[in-house]
């Protein structure tokens, strides 16, 4: 895991390795304060030497204008670098999820992700900042401070000495029962944002059926949750000052006690004996430093842990050692695939599925509800891998292509449409970026688009905002099916996108399908039998198995399950779903 961590310092390792460097510089100011402070009481004002007085007056001002120097210097590099681990570190956790299959995007929640990306992200921040600060500083104070008091005073310096093992135990029981807590308060902050998450994306739903306050009842739960874990690891961390309050005044007792005796004996003067106090509350200073340097890091240890999850997470569909950089035409063949979503052998999605399409055939796919229409036509892209047997593209085993060359020869406008903020042009780049406003225009006339949009004020500059929500549902599907139409696919795959459009609108962009696209393969899953009548071929499909295959008249003849949705269509029915 710290190798992991470590290798997102990269660029920032100059600063990183400057601010350690400037902490010692800092301390080794401060640990010689003290002493130029026992010879300016011992020599200068004991002594009553003038002269002494302004030689020592002038060494500690010099001292404390270098500690001052060195730790604003300290303080500027840990903080760049802190800032740019943190940078680099979310640099790399988003870049690899974007590199995640969709069975790896299932392992972990969307909320999850982004609290890992937000909030344990900022705790391994600050932890890193005081490792690379506080982390340096208090360990060299605390040796630093030893020595120089053992060299004043063996004697009471021992006292010190003596209380560290208590300290030690005390701290390694808080954290050990710390740790525990903080890693379920992580976890619980995922369920907390997808709350709100959700609560936000489905805002008009929620105020629809009025139910701002089951909303806010789940919320306050949650929320309640995560103060009652708190305040339970709080209340063991808060364990650490009195602890360490206790140590404090012990130490100054017993060194009091024993510098008084020794000044009477005439072994100690009263400069060695303020030196020795000072190095006292040095060396407790340190501790409670390296006590808040443990606790930091033990809130920061649960949040490191869950973003090297998101860093160790490899993608488990990746590209082949040789792959194949050019798909051929828009043919697909199923071969005998059997598919599951946990890999599971006896929980099967699909089952035995053998079909052939050829390029530039239109397809339709038709099914009860959980008849896997969907999964099927993940398959194809490699949107996730089949678990037995093989899906051919072009003649090509889809596991053998550039994952690049083969998403981009195929168009998925998927169940969930989804625009981006920005406005209808930049929508229509994530296409193609390099095309022109000729062809934008084309693809939203084919997709019936163009219709709505030159009713805007701005037209195709237009601004959609954030998931499309000031555009209609068939305006957004229509839109969805232009973008997919600018890539100019091999294979184009339509799943349910035309289910908020009228069947008017939705025979128009069918006819420009035939017209523009012959030579692009068209699988299209509807719920409305009359989207894909006029296929060459139709899928029926059933528990995860074709259940038959044939043209429009040949269904109504031979496949039940077929004829049924028709006649329940043609009566006004809500025909099969998705």
């Amino acid at each position: 895991m710290i190798k992991k961590l470590s290798g997102c310092v990269r660029e920032y390792k100059r600063e990183a390795v400057l601010s350690p460097i400037f902490v010692t510089l800092e301390v080794i100011m401060e640990v010689i304060i003290p002493l130029v402070m026992a010879g300016l009481i011992d020599y200068g004002i004991d002594a009553g030497s003038m002269n002494e007085i302004v030689k020592y007056g002038a060494i500690l001002v010099i001292c404390a204008l270098l500690s001052l120097m060195f730790g604003v210097l300290a303080a500027k590099y840990a903080a760049t670098a802190s800032a740019g681990f943190a940078k680099n570190l979310r640099k790399d956790m988003f870049y690899n999820v974007q590199t995640f299959s969709f069975s790896n995007i299932d392992k972990f929640s969307t909320a999850s992700i982004i609290t890992r990306l937000t909030t344990d992200v900022t705790n391994v921040q600050n932890a890193f900042m005081m490792i690379v600060r506080v982390a340096a500083r208090a360990p060299l104070m605390l040796i630093f401070s030893i020595i120089m008091a053992f060299i004043i005073n063996v004697e009471i310096t021992l006292v010190f000495i003596g209380v560290l093992p208590f300290l030690a135990a005390a701290l390694f029981l808080i954290i050990n029962k710390a740790h525990p807590i903080f890693e379920k308060i992580f976890k619980t902050y995922d369920k907390l944002n997808n709350v709100v998450r959700e609560n936000i994306r489905g805002v008009r739903v929620v105020k629809a059926y009025v139910r701002e306050e089951y909303e806010i009842s789940k919320f306050e739960k949650t929320s309640e949750v995560i103060f009652k874990d708190f305040s339970k690891a709080e209340k063991l961390i808060a364990f650490n000052g009195p602890v360490m309050q206790l140590a404090v005044y012990t130490c100054m007792i017993g060194a009091s006690w024993i510098g008084a005796k020794l000044i009477v004996a005439g072994s100690l003067t009263t400069g060695e004996l303020v030196s020795i106090i000072t190095y006292a509350m040095q060396i407790l200073m340190s501790l409670m430093m390296v006590s808040m340097i443990f606790v930091m890091i033990t809130i920061a240890r649960a949040s490191a842990e869950r973003t090297c999850e998101i860093l160790e997470e490899t993608s488990d569909i990746v590209d082949p050692e040789e792959p194949v950089t050019e798909v051929k035409d828009g043919s697909i063949v199923f071969k005998n695939v059997d598919f599951s979503y946990a890999g599971d052998a006896d929980n099967l999605c699909l089952s035995g599925v053998d079909l052939e399409i050829k390029a530039g055939e239109t397809v339709g796919i038709v099914g009860g509800t959980g008849s896997s229409k969907s999964t099927l036509v993940q398959l194809i892209p490699r949107l996730y891998d089949a678990t037995e047997g093989e899906v051919l593209v072009g003649g090509v085993n889809v596991k053998d292509y550039d994952l690049h060359v083969l998403r981009n020869s195929v168009s998925v406008v998927l169940q969930k449409n989804v625009l981006f903020s920005g406005t209808i042009i930049d929508n229509m780049h994530w296409g193609d970026e390099n095309a022109s406003m000729e062809e934008i225009e084309r693809a939203c006339e084919i997709s019936q688009a163009g219709e709505f949009i030159d009713t805007f004020p701005d037209k195709y500059d237009t601004y959609i905002d954030q998931g499309g929500t000031n555009v209609s549902g068939g305006q957004r599907q229509r839109l969805c099916i232009a973008r997919a139409l600018l890539k100019k696919p091999k294979i184009l795959i339509m799943d349910d996108s035309t289910s908020a459009v009228d069947t008017a609108t939705d025979a128009k962009i069918r006819r420009g399908f035939r017209e523009d696209i012959p030579d692009t393969t068209k699988i299209v899953i509807a719920q409305r039998i009359a989207s894909v009548e006029h296929a060459d071929k139709i899928i029926v499909l059933d528990g995860g198995k074709i259940n038959g295959i044939g043209t429009h008249d040949q269904l109504l003849k031979e496949n039940e399950i077929y004829r049924e949705a028709y006649t329940s269509q043609m009566k006004g029915g809500a025909g099969i779903g998705e």
